[in-house]
Order: structure tokens, then C-alpha cells, then sequence
């Protein structure tokens, strides 16, 4: 059955309310059930009877429960490096160099401890939740004791994680795109994607703007209004913002009389880093078939490996390395241990229905077929000049609707492929714009996981993230419009 413009209502409905609110959670609900409400014939009774089962479904999939768990697990491991003293431990190391700086040049500090916390978010482009959960858990206590916003650490944490994730694809996301363009008919996926970068232009404009806003001091909308806030007032937040995370994460009491050190939290995440690309390995080797070395095995497996498993077994890794530590320290015992893990999973149970819910709505989506709808609109009036362009703003409304750049990416490839085959456009500028727009679209919307993870980290108002975000991503947006109708009309 086709719902044509209907299946566009829901997500746009969710979106309003949750600016509009505050309340996500009520947002997500609401879009949810308004969705099977229209599937299940406008039948109140039979549509909140399938919402209930339409959550239910979503661990069905064994990637989204995997990574709802791993959601909840690295709240255990964010109260294990805080009770350690391992995060204080980074901080005072941190503190006595921004001390140096400070002395040197006033208000120095605050630009390099964000320049520092950017090209940590970069280089930690293995995986986008990795990459937004450290760049906010270990600059939140430095950003806090600088007074800068909470919205600008996850501004940080949101803009340096994605597009580093695309722009550097030896990850879970090149793995996941080889695959998608393997199914359109590319025989090698690599080289197109490879090639493709240099027309992704939203990434690297976000990067681009990002270190502008730091180095020149110059912020715009309603990050200059939060940056005036903590300058004068010292408040971190708006008033009556909730931080995505409980305090009880973000400052744990750590253990009395023992040393700060700081190995004690960079050990466990680096064993989360590391263990991404080493886990990608081992859950796609055994599914590659034809092989001319070891390394290229390796360069394989890391294509056919799951992102969900990878990232699950490196948080889990991570907090088995942290127990061993701090055992061998005599910080922890059995039963601390226990408890801790427990109550760090407590303490995300919010994000782990968010996460629930995000998924849930996109699962909706996907029987409302709302991607292909705003897809199949636009095929008639297209031009081969006016594709990217066109690919890039439909590719940013459906991840900016569905909250997904990952589902934006498998509806919108099937579709852009064939279009410049058709159109007879360059297969890589293409390819660029709907990568690009999927990141554009998730960095607007406020049911994006990413932005989630990224309030979580930085113990952020999600709303207040996604609106001083705002004006900054549709600036590059914008940007990238134009630079896609200049290279349509002159390439």
C-alpha cells in the first residue's frame, strides 16, 4: 500500500514536538504511534496496539539490540574511569599544561583545550559513538572549569565525530557504504568511495567551520547567546535544561585515598579504540572468500565486519581491562565491581530508550516508505546539472526526518546510483552528495542518534545542543547546495 504524502507527517510531527517541547521521549512516542495509526487505518486501538508491538521489533534486529547494550554499557564504563580516579588524573595533567598556556597569552587556554578535544574527535574516527562519548567524558570537567558551554563541547563532540568517520572510511561506515554500493552494480566500491571524498563537501566544510568558530572566536545564533550565558552568569546550562545523562555519571564520586593517575581512563579507552578495528576483523573474516594475502584478508574482513558486534565487543573489553586494572591497584573488589557496572547501566537507561525509540521511528518510516516517497517526487523534474544538488537536500530531509545518516544512506544509493546512470552524471559527485546530505540531515535533527550520543557525553540539553548547532550545520549546508549546482552546471 502506498501512504504518499502521509508518511512524511509523522517524522515532521516528532521533529516539531520535540523542538517545539523539549519532551523527546513524548516526541518519538507520538511520531511512533501517529505512524501505525496511519498504517493501521486511522484505528486508535489497532495503531497503539502495533506501536507497543513496533517497539517490541526493534530486537528483532540483532544490530540495534546490540547497540541499545553497548548504549548501556558505557555508562559502566564512564562511572568505573571516574571512581578510579582516572578521569582527575587526566584533567590535572591537562590542567597544569592550559596553566602554562594561560600565563603565556590570556584566554589561550580556551581555544586550544577545543582544539585539543576537536582532533580527538577526528582522530578517533573508527566509530562515531566512540568518538562522541570520549571527546565529552574527557573535556566536560576541563570545558566546565573554563566555563564554556555544555552546548559547545557536544557541538564539538557532533562535528568532529561523523564527518571524520566518512572522510576516513577504514571503519564500520566504508565497510557498511562498500556494501551499498556493491548491491547497485560497482564492482569496486572502494575506488568510487575513495574517489568520492574530495566532493564530499558538507564533512569537510563542518570540520572547516567548526575550527573557525574556535580559532576566531566568532559564534553566531544561539551559541553566541550560551557563550554570553557562562561568561557572565557561570551557568553551563539554560535554566531548566536537563542534561541528557544524571549527574550521578557525569561527576561519580571517586574512590577515597588512592592516587589520581591518569592511565587509569586512558588505558580503557584506548582499548576501546583499538579493539574496533580488531573486532571489524574477526566478525567479517570468515566472510571473505577469495583472498590474495593476509593483508588483504585483513583489508577484507574490516569490509564485511559488523559495526554493531565490533563496537559492543570493545566497550565490553574495555570495562574487563578496567576491572583487571584496578583490581591489581587494590581499588576495586568482586562486589564493587558488580555494583558499579550496575549502577553505570542504571544511570543510561535513558539513553538506551531513546535509542529504542530513535530506532523505532525509523522502523516506521521504513513501512510508511517515506524515504523512497520523497525519492520518487523529485525523479521526474531532475536534470544530470541539478542532481547532486538535488540528491544532497533530499538525502539531508529524509536523514533529518528518519534521524539515521546509516538509513538515509541504504534508501538514498539505491536510488542516486541508477539516477546518474541514468542522467549520465559523474557516479562519484553523486555518490558525495548523498553520503554528504545524509550527515548534513543528521546533524539538524534531533532525533539523530549521534546528536543523542553527543548530548549524553557532554551532559548537554539535547534540545539546546540541536538548536545552537543549528545555524552552523546550515551554514555548510548551504555552502554545499551551491558547490553542487556550480559543479552540476560546469563539470
Amino acid at each position: 500500500m502506498e501512504y504518499g504524502f502521509l508518511s512524511v507527517i509523522p517524522p515532521i510531527v516528532a521533529i516539531i514536538l520535540a523542538l517545539r517541547t523539549k519532551q523527546v521521549y513524548i516526541a518519538l512516542l507520538f511520531g511512533i504511534w501517529f505512524s501505525w495509526l496511519i498504517v493501521k487505518g486511522w484505528n486508535p486501538l489497532e495503531g497503539t496496539l502495533a506501536m507497543i508491538e513496533g517497539m517490541v521489533n526493534v530486537f528483532q534486529s540483532k544490530g540495534n539490540t546490540r547497540t541499545i547494550i553497548f548504549s548501556a554499557l558505557v555508562g559502566s564504563l564512564l562511572v568505573f574511569i571516574q571512581y578510579s580516579r582516572g578521569v582527575e588524573g587526566f584533567i590535572n595533567i591537562i590542567n597544569k599544561r592550559l596553566v602554562k598556556l594561560e600565563n603565556k597569552k590570556s584566554g589561550y587556554a580556551r581555544i586550544m583545550v577545543q582544539i585539543l578535544a576537536t582532533f580527538t574527535g577526528l582522530l578517533l574516527f573508527v566509530e562515531t559513538s566512540i568518538s562522541s562519548l570520549t571527546v565529552g567524558t574527557l573535556y566536560r570537567p576541563i570545558f566546565d572549569k573554563l566555563k564554556i558551554p555544555r552546548e559547545k563541547l557536544a557541538y564539538i563532540a557532533d562535528s568532529s565525530s561523523a564527518p571524520s568517520s566518512i572522510l576516513i572510511p577504514f571503519n564500520a561506515w566504508g565497510a557498511f557504504i562498500m556494501g551499498l554500493l556493491l548491491t547497485q552494480g560497482i564492482e569496486k566500491p572502494f575506488s568510487v568511495m575513495i574517489a568520492s571524498i574530495k566532493y564530499n563537501f558538507y564533512p569537510l566544510l563542518a570540520i572547516g567551520i567548526l575550527f573557525f568558530i574556535i580559532l576566531s572566536r566568532k559564534d553566531f545564533g544561539l551559541m553566541k547567546k550560551a557563550e554570553k550565558r557562562t561568561k557572565e552568569t557561570g551557568l553551563l546550562m539554560n535554566e531548566g535544561s536537563k542534561p541528557m545523562v544524571s549527574d550521578e555519571v557525569t561527576s561519580f564520586p571517586p574512590k577515597e585515598n588512592i592516587p589520581a593517575r591518569a592511565y587509569n581512563m586512558i588505558v580503557p579507552l584506548l582499548v576501546m579504540v583499538f579493539m574496533m578495528p580488531i573486532n571489524l576483523v574477526y566478525t567479517g573474516w570468515n566472510n571473505v572468500e577469495n583472498y590474495t594475502s593476509t593483508f588483504d584478508h585483513i583489508k577484507q574482513a574490516i569490509g564485511e565486519g559488523s559495526g554493531s558486534s565490533s563496537v559492543l565487543y570493545a566497550v565490553i573489553s574495555a570495562i574487563l581491562v578496567a576491572i583487571t586494572m584496578y583490581f591489581i591497584q587494590g581499588i576495586l573488589k568482586l562486589k564493587e565491581a558488580v555494583n558499579l557496572t550496575l549502577k553505570g547501566i542504571s544511570e543510561l537507561m535513558p539513553l538506551a530508550l531513546l535509542m529504542l525509540l530513535a530506532f523505532a521511528i525509523g522502523d516506521a518510516c521504513k513501512v510508511l516508505d517515506t524515504g523512497n516517497y520523497v525519492a520518487n517526487i523529485t525523479e521526474s523534474w531532475l536534470s544530470p546539472e541539478l542532481l547532486p544538488a538535488v540528491v544532497f537536500v533530499v538525502s539531508s530531509f529524509i536523514a533529518f526526518s528518519t534521524g539515521t545518516s546509516w538509513g538515509t544512506f541504504a534508501i538514498m544509493l539505491a536510488i542516486s546510483v541508477p539516477m546518474a546512470n541514468i542522467h549520465g552524471a559523474d557516479i562519484t559527485i553523486v555518490v558525495a552528495a548523498t553520503l554528504g546530505g545524509g550527515i548534513f540531515g543528521d546533524h539538524c535533527s534531533p532525533i539523530s542518534d549521534t546528536s543523542i550520543i553527543s548530548s549524553m557525553a557532554s551532559a548537554s540539553d539535547h534540545i539546546d545542543h540541536v538548536k545552537t548547532q543549528l545555524p552552523y550545520a546550515l551554514v555548510g549546508g548551504a555552502i554545499t547546495t551551491i558547490l553542487y549546482l556550480i559543479i552540476g552546471f560546469t563539470s
